[in-house]
């Protein structure tokens, strides 16, 4: 392996390790390298069991070893925005009906539904009935709020929920 090989594969491990949870396509991006140069040490270091990669909504994304699976679907989940907001208000104000907590979002009900549909499947957020309404708890306080601060959505992933939240409001009026 050359010393560049090295280099690079330690930045990409690097980035992995500071970003967890990152897909390829970030990867890419926030690193100015070719996708098979990526594509190829993500194998070298998966191989060399020094990332994790974990097929999680529709996308791969990366992590170092100490992260369990539920972890692992959690940090995919957080780092978007809308998915982040919702998970930080509940951890701040305790349960929350559903409309309430898309309120305080601010963001449409089915928004709200559909990013609390995905934490709920992941078990990150728990949904329970009061009567008609929905309530929404985070179901592992401590370790979701570990989490919320490991995570930094990228610029990309920020403008596709920015623009959800725009839209919703545009069809709302």
């Amino acid at each position: 392996m050359t010393e560049a090989e090295n280099a690079t594969r330690r930045t990409i491990h690097d980035r992995i390790r500071e970003r967890p949870g990152v897909h390829v396509n970030a990867l890419v991006r926030d690193l100015d390298l070719a996708p098979g140069q990526v594509q190829y040490h993500l194998r070298r270091l998966d191989r060399a069991g020094r990332v994790v990669g974990d097929e999680l909504f529709g996308r791969t994304h990366y992590y170092t070893p100490e992260f369990d699976g539920w972890e692992r679907g959690a940090l995919a989940l957080l780092h978007r925005e809308t998915s982040a907001d919702i998970v930080a208000e509940l951890l701040a104000a305790g349960p929350l009906p559903a409309g309430e907590t898309a309120e305080r979002v601010g963001i449409a009900r089915s928004t709200c539904s559909w990013h609390t549909g995905r934490l709920a499947e992941a078990e990150v957020v728990r949904t329970t009935r009061d009567g008609n309404r929905v309530l929404l708890s985070v179901a592992e306080p401590e370790r979701t709020a570990r989490l919320l601060g490991r995570v930094d959505p990228s610029l990309p992933e920020r403008l596709v929920d920015r623009f959800t939240r725009l839209f919703d409001s545009m069809v709302a009026e």
